[in-house]
């Protein structure tokens, strides 16, 4: 699953990455950037 990492300023692949749920019921997926390390979090389309 790729993200873009606000540090790097590009689109990179998640590391660790799972999906979790949102208070408001829609899914998300949460991980890494391998380059830097920063949490990485981007919404499931419905």
């Amino acid at each position: 699953m790729e993200a873009y990492c606000v540090k790097c300023k590009k689109k990179t692949e998640m590391k660790d990455a799972q999906q979790v749920k949102m208070k408001n019921g829609r899914q998300a997926m949460k991980g890494r950037c391998p380059t830097c390390g920063t949490g990485l979090y981007r919404i499931m389309s419905s």
